[in-house]
């Protein structure tokens, strides 16, 4: 617990306590979709793609990111890959 986060009541410590773990949670789940984005743009592939839009869509469920924001980017991302005929 950090010394400005200092509650008195008991809900509120544990609460800080949850508060830190999600954010942490949340933090290396936006690292780990932002790493593997990077690597999708050197080399964008089909399977790249789907790859990046399910890490985008499960990031859009856990409220990483807003809806919008995640449907922009596989908009995005979909027209790095060439069109397979």
């Amino acid at each position: 617990m950090l010394p400005y986060k200092m509650a008195n009541i008991k809900s509120a410590k544990k609460r800080v306590k949850t508060s830190e773990k999600a954010a942490e949670r949340n933090k290396s789940q936006k690292s780990a979709l932002n790493t593997y984005i990077k690597k999708f743009k050197a080399e964008p592939t089909q399977a790249g793609l789907e790859q990046v839009i399910s890490l985008i869509d499960k990031a859009s469920q856990d409220n990483l990111m807003h809806t919008n924001k995640a449907n922009r980017l596989k908009a995005r991302y979909s027209k790095l890959v060439p069109a397979v005929k």
